[in-house]
């Protein structure tokens, strides 16, 4: 017999009341590789519209085939972080090739972006300190903002005027952080770098960019917001992820100067007590990044399929967020609305997120599409057709 504790019974009625309000989140299994089209809970050729697989490489057969490379030369894992037992050499050659692709000094992986996130500014960062953040940031940069000793700021999303007074009223601190992302996640939207660049030079602030939605996805080369703007080098911290376009596995990274990675090994804690990021993953990123480098047509169809698809929900009524990158919000406004036209439309056979408080702020929930270069335009106009009879309901 099940115990059932009175934290479990608090938490159950919880649970049912976010279930009578229709914001209730299920995960849906899937039973084949991540794609454009998958099998989902026993149903084959789901379109999916809201992967992270920018660039279709998820399940490119050379990626799957220099993991399984890596799983015979290096085997499982590490079994330990990597100043005990050592580092794999495809490691660092992973990092190599990212420092490269960032035309940064060097990188460092992470088992996940998350723990690059909240691994770096903490270990930045502390009392003598100012951090000063987009208020629109990730949850991940949101938390390692939080770790940190230091004094925190937020300025509104994207307002530059805002961030010179916060700057302004930084100045004496030892170290000014400012933190942003480069392709903002819930919105589309591309960070004002150019100005954001210009004013951390103007006053002495070092400049963190979170580029998970912009590697691989903006930029003519696929490298991302300093990319976008021809801004290469003039960032002093990017970090990443694997998980997206390069390969959509897991893992994160953070490429900087030469020193900041230095110091990183030696005092970021999730570096430090975390077991490194398996072989077969940086292998398989490795390739991604490769492939990333020798294919810049794929950066060409994604722009593309952006376009049919902005054209196509404008033409059918619906009003997606303005924005040049590979996210596309359309927003509903109540989540249980949102929720609702995700069912439908997966109904029709087209796989959504509807997304809500607390992803987004109350009365913005949304459906966010993100465009994946391997769409064909069959697929496209299949997802809008569905989007046309869900309307109608």
């Amino acid at each position: 017999m099940i115990h059932i504790t009175p934290l479990d019974a608090q938490l159950s009625a919880e649970l049912d009341a976010l279930k009578q309000a229709g914001t209730y989140k299920a995960l849906r299994t899937i039973s084949s590789p991540m794609d454009t089209s998958v099998s989902m809970e026993g149903r084959d050729n789901i379109l999916i519209l809201s992967a992270n697989n920018y660039l279709g490489l998820a399940n490119h057969p050379q990626v799957i085939q220099a993991g399984k490379d890596a799983l015979d030369a290096y085997g499982a894992g590490t079994a330990s972080v990597r100043f005990i037992c050592g580092t794999f050499t495809i490691h660092a050659q992973l990092e190599a090739a990212l420092a490269g692709l960032h035309r940064t000094g060097a990188a460092i992986t992470y088992p996940s972006c998350w723990q690059a996130n909240t691994g770096i500014i903490p270990a930045l960062t502390g009392e003598q300190d100012v951090i000063i953040a987009d208020a629109l940031n990730h949850a991940s940069l949101i938390d390692g903002c939080r770790m940190s000793k230091a004094r925190r700021m937020i300025y509104k999303h994207a307002d530059m005027d805002e961030l010179k007074t916060k700057l302004i009223e930084a100045q004496g601190a030892r170290r000014i952080l400012v933190v942003t992302d480069g392709v903002f996640s819930m919105e589309g939207s591309i960070a004002p770098l150019p100005e954001i660049v210009s004013l951390c030079k103007e006053f002495g602030a070092t400049l963190m960019m979170d580029d998970c939605h912009g590697v691989g996805a903006i930029g003519e080369y696929g490298r991302g917001t300093a990319e976008y703007f021809g801004l290469e080098g003039e960032v002093d911290i990017i970090s990443g992820t694997l998980g997206k376009a390069l390969g959509g596995a897991a893992g994160g990274y953070i490429c900087a100067s030469q020193p900041i990675i230095d110091m990183l090994h030696q005092i970021s804690r999730p570096q430090l007590f975390s077991n490194a990021l398996p072989a077969t993953v940086a292998a398989s990123s490795l390739k991604a990044i490769e492939i990333l480098n020798n294919e810049p047509q794929r950066l060409v169809r994604l722009r593309e399929v952006v376009r049919q698809l902005r054209e196509g929900l404008t033409a059918l009524g619906f009003n997606p967020l303005e924005g040049n990158s590979a996210i596309i919000p359309i927003i509903i406004g109540e989540t249980a609305d949102a929720i609702a036209m995700s069912k439908k439309l997966l109904e029709q056979g087209i796989f959504i997120t509807g997304f809500g408080f607390p992803v987004v702020p109350e009365g913005a929930a949304r459906l966010r599409i993100q465009a994946c270069a391997t769409l064909t335009d069959a697929q496209i106009d299949r997802a809008l057709d569905a989007f046309a009879a869900v309307k109608k309901k």
